[in-house]
């Protein structure tokens, strides 16, 4: 699934290439790539036509499109793309919305092979839609409070991992990054938040924004065609990841074997030298 950098990486090229622009016309070819608007896909397309798209919006792993007062809110699932193309292009069997702008030139489809992701129309969400107000801000934002996090996180009995993933803690941090965050800060993945001290905590803060900051900078994370940016181009840290997906590769900080752990039906890497195991795991009750 797309984390942060990715979905950034597409919100910067949605901010290029759309904002600005008067949708002239909204097609839904998938109802269920619009399955949360309550009163359905023609209400959707409807709704849009004649808006203008002023900004590009992100609050982790959902972006939004403000049109005035509301905004088109999207989430990417597992395999969902913001693609430009010219308008007379055809159109791919994997495409379940399209939007075409007054100015003629490039149109936006909605790419979903999997159909995990979604569109809605957030009536009065302009500055952040309230069916996502519940998510908490990424590490990356303004909005985020370091000192309220760290005792958020102190405060919580559970693996460091399984708190960073936790949307309702902060944002934007998946499987991919919070591996590679946790060998940077170089501590074990099942490490108990309770004794977390304070400045580990920061540390983890710091490895979480230097390894989003690296990956935003090259694209994001691509190991297939199912994320690419707006302009169907791949991302590149995967050739600079340090632990994700190296189970049996040399660490490359002490050369010790990666090690890779089952985790929340996923998998956990780890350098078993650099991340020593803590002596219990802690599990929430």
């Amino acid at each position: 699934m797309p984390e942060l950098p990715e979905v950034e990486t597409v919100r910067q090229g949605l901010e290029r290439h759309v904002v600005g622009r008067t949708i002239v016309e909204a097609a839904v070819l998938h109802p269920r790539a619009v399955r949360r608007h309550v009163a359905g896909a023609e209400d959707f397309a409807a709704a849009l036509r004649g808006r203008t798209i002023t900004a590009a919006r992100r609050r982790g792993k959902y972006l939004w499109l403000p049109l005035a007062e509301d905004a088109l809110l999207a989430h990417l699932g597992m395999s969902g793309q913001f693609l430009l193309s010219d308008p007379g292009a055809p159109v791919s069997p994997h495409v379940r919305a399209t939007f075409t702008f007054a100015d003629s030139g490039p149109d936006l489809r909605f790419s979903d092979q999997r159909t995990f992701g979604h569109l809605v129309l957030a009536t009065g969400g302009a500055e952040l839609p309230s069916m996502i107000a519940h998510i908490a801000p990424d590490p990356m934002e303004p909005a985020f409070d370091l000192g309220a996090f760290i005792g958020r996180l102190r405060g919580r009995r559970t693996g460091i991992k399984r708190a960073l993933l936790d949307q309702s803690l902060v944002s934007g941090i998946g499987n991919i990054y919070a591996d590679e965050a946790l060998w940077r800060a170089r501590l074990h993945w099942a490490r108990n938040t309770q004794a977390i001290t304070r400045p580990e905590a920061i540390r983890v803060v710091d490895a979480v924004r230097s390894v989003l900051g690296d990956a935003l900078e090259v694209g994001g994370t691509s190991f297939d065609s199912m994320y690419v940016n707006v302009n169907g181009e791949s991302g590149y840290f995967g050739r600079s990841l340090a632990v994700y997906g190296r189970a049996g590769q040399p660490c490359l900080r002490c050369g010790t074997p990666i090690r890779r752990d089952p985790f929340m039906n996923r998998s956990a890497y780890s350098c078993p030298r650099c991340q020593p195991r803590p002596r219990s795991r802690i599990r929430p009750p």
